[in-house]
């Protein structure tokens, strides 16, 4: 059986079971237990209750027929389009109201009409020996028994179409491959509900007796209808008052952990993954416990991304220093070298994890050049030197290839512009100045200075002192003044203070 066959079966079942509760079993028993009607006029009433009821079910199916449409369109067609499928899926939404619609407006003039009119004729002619102030009465019992009908039907709806909105979305991602959401389309407020439900419950029982017993005193002849009224007045203003007020605290201690969650899934959302403290004793309970394990789930799940990141540039790391073992170690020092510095110049904790990151991965477009030029001994060639400068923007494209997510892009510029001179003759593209991104300005000085004080097979690294110096001269030509200064001070600090400590440093 097809899902919405199943949900036309169940609107049917829920149906019957609301006209049996509000129309035969209230309606009934209001009208034949409280009225004093002879055999006659008992089968008189049932006949306009037949005909009036046949009038309802028609002006209902007529009803449901127009509500079911963008449903049933999208079941009978073999490749329903995107909007026909959001279409059926508001509607699917909406059916718990729309039932309430179906619900009222048949009551109201398919049912409630033709037996006003029938009963008036049938008083009219004499068959029936009944006020005709009763009709006015009958009009206030009927609108009383609708909405209770509406109500019943509301709710049963309501569970029923959960199965049908999954349905429909699942065949939306099947069919188009694309998720469908209420949200901003449609809202039906629990608090609406709520009032709605407590209000309902508790004065429709008192009216309908007010109403009973108001029959009951006129057939009776009393002569105290007017205290009787001003009685039943006062009384139901007291029970919706309370109702009222009852239904409005009964939401507000829902409302409460409601908005909490809400807040804490938008946190989540942001990153802040914090958990709630779990004050609660009822069902509320198990959704904060349920919230809290999801937010240590993701916590768990970040850690391990964050090792498994980690792992990504040191084994990228380790693949150039594999590659050429007389630069082994140089990517750690220059990403040691970059950290104080950036420390210095106040960066922030984030930016100062991708300035690190971006210097483990500084040279390793080197991977792409050939062994023959990148482990040669003796001085390159120009040509040779023309391919080891392509080796900045080779790292970028290897980086671009690995399709980093948004918040690690930030360290492509320093792995393609570490050789960019301030005075702009550096490379790939000749930037000068402040064009160069930051953390290639940064990386530049901390690259330059692990080179010079670095071992290779040709020559031996140069003294600090030396490597300092060379760095002061280029300071607003090669090298970028600022961050050039903040390096200087950070080495002459170490020389004349051999207690400090900076990693390689030492």
């Amino acid at each position: 059986m097809s899902s919405f066959s199943l949900f036309q079966k169940r609107i049917l079942l829920n149906y019957i079971i609301g006209s049996m509760i509000a129309v035969f079993g209230v309606g009934s028993v209001f009208i034949f237990h409280t009225l004093t009607l002879s055999f006659s006029e008992m089968v008189y009433l049932l006949v306009i209750m037949i005909i009036s009821g046949i009038v309802m079910l028609a002006s209902e199916f007529l009803m449901y027929s127009k509500h079911i449409q963008p449903v049933k369109l999208i079941y009978h067609s073999s490749s329903p389009s995107l909007a026909e499928l959001e279409s059926a899926f508001l509607t699917a939404h909406r059916f718990p109201m729309l039932t309430v619609k179906r619900i009222l407006g048949p009551h109201l003039f398919g049912l409630s009409l033709p037996a006003s009119i029938l009963s008036m004729i049938l008083i009219a002619s004499g068959l029936l020996s009944l006020p005709y102030y009763y009709v006015g009465l009958a009009w206030g019992g009927a609108i009383l028994i609708a909405v209770m009908h509406a109500l019943i039907e509301f709710f049963l709806t309501y569970r029923s179409a959960q199965d049908i909105i999954q349905d429909i979305s699942k065949k939306a991602l099947r069919l188009q491959s694309t998720p469908l959401t209420i949200e901003g389309k449609y809202h039906l407020s629990i608090q609406r509900k709520l009032l709605v439900s407590a209000l309902f419950t508790s004065v429709f029982p008192v009216l309908l007796f007010i109403l009973a017993a108001q029959i009951r005193l006129t057939e009776s002849n009393s002569t105290s209808l007017s205290s009787y009224w001003n009685w039943a007045s006062i009384i139901v203003l007291v029970i919706f008052g309370l109702s009222l007020s009852g239904s409005i605290l009964l939401y507000k201690s829902i409302e409460e952990p409601i908005q909490s969650l809400q807040t804490r899934f938008e946190k989540v959302y942001t990153g802040d993954l914090q958990q709630m403290e779990n004050t609660y004793s009822d069902e509320f309970a198990h959704l904060v416990s349920g919230f809290n394990h999801m937010v240590s789930g993701i916590q768990d799940r970040d850690e391990r991304n964050e090792q498994l990141l980690e792992s990504f540039f040191t084994v990228f790391a380790a693949t150039l220093d594999a590659r050429d073992a007389y630069t082994a170690g140089h990517s750690k020092r220059v990403a040691e070298y970059s950290i104080i510095i950036a420390n210095e110049a106040g960066l922030l904790e984030d930016e100062v994890d991708l300035l690190r990151k971006s210097a483990l991965l500084h040279d390793i477009g080197k991977i792409g050049v050939r062994d023959n030029v990148l482990l040669k001994d003796g001085k390159l060639t120009d040509e040779e030197f023309e391919l080891i400068k392509k080796h900045p923007v080779m790292g970028a494209n290897i980086l671009e290839q690995v399709d980093l997510p948004d918040e690690l892009q930030p360290l492509l510029p320093g792995v393609k512009y570490h050789h960019e001179r301030f005075d702009g003759r550096g490379y790939p593209e000749g930037l000068s100045g402040y064009n160069i991104p930051k953390f290639g300005r940064l990386m530049a000085v901390a690259d330059a200075f692990d080179a010079m004080t670095s071992d290779r097979p040709y020559r031996k690294g140069m003294p600090f002192e030396k490597a300092l110096s060379i760095i002061e001269g280029g300071r607003g030509t090669q090298w970028d003044p600022y961050y050039a200064d903040l390096f200087l001070n950070i080495m002459k600090k170490k020389i004349t203070e051999p207690e400090l400590s900076y990693s390689r440093i030492q």
